[in-house]
């Protein structure tokens, strides 16, 4: 040791050891009360943007999630309600059949075919998902061109459900309330509408029936593309999330142990600044 009493060098030296670990002692708190490894961006730059971004990831993936669930939803209606009519469409079959026994009161038969016609056409005309046509073409798009849904954390990751060109079209049925509907089906349904007790032989629905079962067939096809998106997505979520833990949350174990081994050496520092900093004053011995 030297004998200056200016400048206490080991005085100095004690306390900027105490304020660096007063300064981690403080961050290992910090992280022990936030359960955040990085509270600010100066702890860990790149962690930090590295970190946002996979968040930023994630939260767009919970939402094209959420679109496919939607998605999934609005098939079901829609499959739902197909599979009525087609079950519908098999009556009328029954219906033409019954007709063809000469016995047959086909005046009845064919008010039957009315009324099973007016039933498939409301049918069609009010099948909606939240206020949108699911049937019918308009606004929402349920013709050609299909909906379209974000299926993924990129505005370009996206699915068109397409079941709608094959009920969809520009065609209104005759004698219905159904507008904007396919050719087959605008024509095939206003023929049963119409029908009469000399008409019910020449009733031909079989492109309106073959419409309904291309458009099943193009759900079926859909919800199976949805379902493999909803795995990939519930897997990449849980994955980015591991990722963003990795990266954000602290070892709580860890920062414990930093945190007790920056307070006890911050009571040592201590100690021995108090030390240090009497130090100078053997010196008033060779001054008495």
């Amino acid at each position: 040791m030297g004998f200056q009493i200016n400048t206490n060098i080991g005085a100095l030296k004690a306390y900027n050891s105490l304020a660096s670990l007063n300064s981690r002692s403080q961050k290992a708190q910090l992280r022990l009360a936030t359960q955040k490894r990085i509270n600010s961006v100066a702890d860990d730059t790149s962690g930090f943007n590295v970190g946002k971004s996979l968040d930023q990831k994630v939260k767009l993936m919970q939402a094209a999630k959420g679109n496919v669930g939607s998605a999934k939803d609005m098939l079901a209606t829609a499959e739902s309600q197909l599979i009525s009519i087609k079950d519908m469409l098999t009556k009328i079959r029954a219906k033409v059949a019954d007709a063809s026994n000469p016995a047959a009161d086909k005046s009845a038969i064919a008010n039957d075919i009315k009324s099973i016609a007016l039933e498939i056409d409301s049918a069609i005309a009010s099948t909606k998902f939240n206020d949108t046509d699911l049937l019918m073409s308009g606004a929402s798009g349920t013709g050609a061109s299909g909906f379209v849904f974000q299926t993924g954390a990129a505005s370009t990751d996206t699915l068109t459900v397409d079941y709608g060109q094959y009920t969809g079209g520009a065609g209104s049925v005759t004698g219905g309330n159904a507008t904007n509907v396919h050719a087959d089906v605008a024509t095939d349904l206003g023929a049963a509408i119409a029908v009469t007790a000399s008409t019910i032989s020449s009733l031909d629905i079989d492109d309106f029936e073959t419409a309904i079962d291309n458009a099943l067939g193009s759900i079926g096809n859909s919800v199976q593309r949805l379902d493999a998106k909803d795995d990939f997505l519930t897997s990449a979520i849980a994955n980015s999330q591991a990722s963003v833990s990795r990266l954000f949350d602290a070892d709580m174990a860890m920062e414990q142990l930093n945190a007790t081994k920056a307070s006890i050496g911050g009571q040592a520092a201590t100690a021995m600044l108090a030390q240090l900093n009497m130090g100078p004053q053997q010196i008033l011995q060779l001054l008495g």
